[in-house]
């Protein structure tokens, strides 16, 4: 933690202005980037079919797009701290058009991992940095800008689905070339954000030096650490919810409910759809209601219909997925917040760390249930599952907002 105390003002015309142009813009390239993303999952019941995967080498798959997004994220975020690199953002996702070329005409399994991860390099440049140009954009609504870069993933995650129903069933594998244009569509819009992200950086470039920085507070460092450490626990609680919800409940729907694999598809666009829409409301949420507590209604209030959706009939089913999806992902976006007001001087390493950590423990979560899955059943895996959601019960070992701004004000 540092504290960044000015010799002398120095203010921009737009530093407290919310820059909306700019949001929707990466919030737009945020969608088409995790729509890419998405037609891996969407793949599965194909990949399943046409090439025999076990449902551990499809986890694997997940492991591998996401691992590479995660441990890549916090580092490339760390290091933008130190030095802005604004063309990253387009270099990345021409690495990402690269993956999804692969993906398409890739014959086996290994090759699919290799264009994966093609894949998941560029979702790990797209992201801490993508929040980073958020944070220089949102002024002082933080939450609500947040929430709608983070929408704009949600909803290209919720595209998978569809994909499947649309465009993979009746063109199979290679109907993922079509990306490609997604891809290239992403790499000119992020090519006009890199040119504003570079004009902002060197304003805050200046500014810093005219700026002497305190030496951190031993205590409240301690204090950091340790809510950073519970925020993990709670991504993790999360991420493996999602993981099983997206990786693997079209399977169960198709073994528990005699469905099409089309039709499973319905069950995952209500869960992510309806996720898109709680991770835009939970920013404006938690700017007038506070950061943890919209953290703490997201999980809790989730658990007992993530307990009762194994047990329930096909259309409750649909029902309890969209309520879970709404409640759920009220604090996908708060989190990356709360991160990045923990720690403000480091606004890269904190989103490259939060999303990151999502998705690599989304990774482990979708390996883990594939085995799972193999050794002891869809149906046991799943209950198992619906108990994740309970472990939010550590966010009441989060400071809270009053207390972070204390800290710093």
């Amino acid at each position: 933690m540092e504290k960044a105390i000015p010799k002398k003002a120095i203010t921009s015309p737009d530093e407290n202005k919310t820059v909306y142009r700019v949001l929707f813009i990466i919030a737009a390239c945020h969608l088409l980037n995790d729509s890419i993303q998405a037609v891996i999952p969407a793949m599965f019941p194909i990949l399943e079919r046409s090439m025999g995967l076990t449902f551990t080498q499809l986890g694997l798959i997940t492991f591998t797009l996401n691992m590479v997004s995660s441990v890549i994220q916090p580092v490339v975020g760390t290091f933008t701290d130190k030095k802005a690199v604004p063309y990253a953002l387009p270099i990345g996702l021409t690495s990402s058009m690269v993956g999804i070329l692969g993906l398409a005409l890739a014959p086996n399994f290994w090759l699919i991992l290799v264009s994966v991860i093609f894949i998941g390099l560029g979702s790990a440049v797209f992201h801490p940095e993508g929040s980073r140009v958020v944070y220089l954009a949102a002024g002082n609504k933080r939450g609500l800008a947040q929430s709608i870069f983070q929408v704009g993933g949600n909803s290209g995650q919720a595209l998978a689905p569809v994909i499947t129903a649309l465009i993979l069933v009746p063109l199979g594998q290679k109907g993922a070339l079509w990306f490609t244009l997604i891809a290239g569509l992403a790499v000119i819009f992020l090519t006009y954000i890199a040119r504003w992200y570079k004009g902002q950086m060197e304003f805050i470039a200046a500014k810093k030096k005219r700026t002497v920085v305190a030496k951190p507070n031993k205590a409240v460092s301690k204090a950091i650490k340790h809510a950073i450490l519970i925020l993990v626990f709670i991504v993790f609680a999360r991420s493996w919810y999602q993981a099983a919800i997206s990786n693997f409940y079209a399977f169960y729907a198709i073994e528990t409910y005699q469905v099409t694999i089309a039709n499973s598809q319905v069950y995952l666009f209500v869960f992510l759809a309806m996720g898109a829409v709680g991770t835009f409301v939970g920013g404006p949420l938690a700017d007038r209601f506070g950061r943890r507590n919209i953290i703490l209604f997201s999980l809790i209030a989730a658990s007992p219909l993530a307990i009762l959706l194994p047990f329930v009939g096909s259309f409750m089913a649909m029902v309890l997925l969209a309520i879970i999806g709404l409640i759920l992902m009220t604090s996908f976006s708060v989190t990356v917040v709360y991160a990045q007001e923990l720690i403000p001087g480091k606004i890269g390493t904190m989103s490259g760390l939060i999303v990151g950590l999502g998705f690599g423990m989304g990774a482990i979560g979708a390996v883990a249930l594939g085995y799972f899955i193999d050794l002891f059943g869809l149906t046991t895996t799943m209950i198992a599952a619906s108990l994740l959601p309970l472990l939010g019960f550590l966010t009441f070992l989060l400071p809270t907002d009053r207390k972070v701004r204390e800290w710093y004000y």
